[in-house]
């Protein structure tokens, strides 16, 4: 990713050098709300991750008890 930003600024700078009619900040806006899309896609595959941890810690608590409650049945019928 960051070699393609690289590959870009040097474009857009070389633009601005040949007389390119785009004010120079704007190339540090782009980038800026390029790394600001990158940090937000990064949080909310945090997220997911701790998300998806807390899902799995649940389910291996549902399951176990529902194997005690199954366990506790059998034993009751025997």
């Amino acid at each position: 990713a960051w070699r393609g930003i690289r590959a870009w600024l040097g474009v857009d700078c070389i633009q601005h050098l040949t007389g390119c009619d785009k004010p120079c900040s704007l190339c540090f806006q782009r980038l800026h709300s390029g790394v600001l899309r990158d940090l937000e896609r990064q949080s909310q595959k945090k997220e997911n991750i701790r998300l998806l941890e807390q899902q799995i810690a649940l389910t291996k608590q549902f399951m176990e008890e529902r194997d005690k409650e199954l366990m506790e049945k059998g034993s009751q019928q025997s």
